[in-house]
């Protein structure tokens, strides 16, 4: 695993690896890709890039360390997470899932109303399994899939791994670093907020949705980030994610749909230092704040992308989630049978949302000892192609008993059992000051909160 991680490190921070303790074994979760692995590589480069960070303000980070089964909890937290004492709702849409069609097997997801309806008016059907089940049998898959996502939807069938290195997207995404972090732009070097906290005072303005974007920004606010997450209260949500995936945030609407939601965005840009979206490539730049207009409204800025099939190729701007992205890539299908064999856990989206943050936290420092303005961009299918590069692992799980890294406590939602912040910093244990905020309960303002000092 300390090959596993050196390798992340060295495209993350292109620097020696600092010293870091991986303990525990592969054998805790099942399956024959290395998901352990790469939970605990991308959870220690978050961790070491939270500890250079304090380093940078005089504080010893003292040696970082991750335990496996500690990491791979935290891979799966939607999964452990508790509401008194009852598992969060499905995130699962009622007709989402995989469908057997003509010549293979294609993933519909419709974990949104929208998303749902796509797939009713692209299958000329009624939102049942029963009747979804019998459209897709009388077609190809490539049928499904174009029908669908020329509908706004969502949808991916099952290739192979050689179908997806041979695929044009396959390839595209192929010739992308697992993370890209560029100056794009001119500023002065950052002054550091006085904390004994990594991202003390660092302001994090949060666009994002269902997985990998918000975990990034949980991250963040365990290292003592200010994190506003803008949604709208139009939008759909998942609720388990919701609570799961917001801990440390506030919350609040700001309708982008309207001149004078973009006029509140831009606000709240000027003042953040960092930007996390994670919109489709384009979308945001065609309201007026792509990277270019954010390096000039904000000097200095931290800009951080993720997508789902990277941000070059046919593919560039698909709507796309983990869940698909592992269908595309060969993942569902390597050690598939009689169905799709996915992943034991949403890998794809907890390893990007890590690595955003270690890309984040390690453009910050960048912005304290170098100034600039700085663009970081992560894709689904960019980890997943990195995970298949790890090689393959014996499938056998042993028994593993998470209770002694879960904890509770009061929420919005009721008594919350979660997973605690993985990834251990001496120097500054990470932790979160609050738990989860209902969506939209907060203002769209940055609050004048003062980082607390570590317990």
């Amino acid at each position: 695993m300390q090959d596993v991680l050196a390798g992340a490190w060295q495209s993350l921070a292109g620097e020696p690896l600092p010293a870091v303790s991986l303990t525990g074994d592969e054998s805790v979760l099942p399956g024959h890709f290395r998901v352990p692995a790469m939970a605990s590589a991308s959870i220690a480069a978050a961790t070491l890039s939270a500890g250079e960070l304090l380093r940078l303000r005089g504080i010893d980070p003292g040696t970082v360390s991750v335990d496996t089964r500690h990491a791979v909890a935290a891979f799966r937290s939607e999964h452990l997470l508790r509401i008194d004492g009852e598992p969060g709702p499905s995130p699962w849409g009622r007709i989402a899932g995989d469908y057997r069609a003509a010549d293979g097997w294609i993933k519909l997801h419709c974990n949104t109303s929208r998303h749902e309806a796509a797939v009713c008016w692209a299958l000329g059907v009624p939102a049942t399994r029963e009747a979804v089940t019998k459209a897709v049998a009388g077609k190809t898959t490539a049928e499904v899939e174009s029908a669908v996502v020329t509908a706004g939807g969502a949808a991916a069938l099952m290739r192979s791994r050689e179908d997806w290195l041979a695929h044009p997207q396959g390839q595209a995404v192929a010739e992308l670093p697992l993370v890209e972090l560029n100056r794009i732009g001119d500023a002065p070097k950052r002054t550091l907020f006085d904390s004994d906290r990594p991202m003390g005072g660092v302001r994090v303005l949060e666009l994002t949705h269902v997985l990998a974007g918000p975990v990034a920004g949980r991250v963040l606010a365990a290292h003592g980030a200010n994190v506003l997450h803008v949604g709208a209260a139009h939008l759909p949500r998942i609720p388990v994610l919701t609570m799961d995936t917001g801990q440390g945030k506030r919350s609040a609407f700001v309708a982008l749909d309207t001149e004078g939601g973009r006029a509140k965005l831009k606000k709240l840009i000027a003042r953040a230092d960092v930007l996390l979206q994670t919109f489709r490539p384009g979308a945001l730049a065609r309201i007026g704040f792509g990277p270019d207009e954010l390096a000039e409204l904000r000097p200095g800025l931290v800009i951080a992308d993720v997508s789902a099939y990277g941000w070059t190729g046919p593919w560039a701007r698909r709507r796309g989630f983990d869940s698909l992205v592992q269908m595309s890539s060969g993942i569902a299908e390597e050690y598939a049978t009689d169905a799709p064999a996915p992943l034991p856990a949403q890998a794809l989206d907890h390893a990007t949302g890590w690595l955003t943050a270690a890309a984040i936290m390690t453009a910050i420092r960048r912005t304290a000892t170098d100034g600039g303005t700085w663009h970081a961009r992560l894709s689904l299918a960019g980890t997943g192609r990195w995970l298949d590069s790890l090689g393959r692992k014996d499938p056998e799980p042993s028994e593993a008993d998470y209770a002694d890294v879960l904890e509770t406590v009061d929420s919005d939602f009721g008594r919350m059992t979660r997973v605690r912040m993985a990834g251990e910093l001496p120097g500054a244990p990470p932790h979160w000051d609050h738990p989860s905020h209902r969506p939209g309960a907060d203002t769209a303002v940055w609050s004048p909160v003062v980082p607390q000092p570590v317990s």
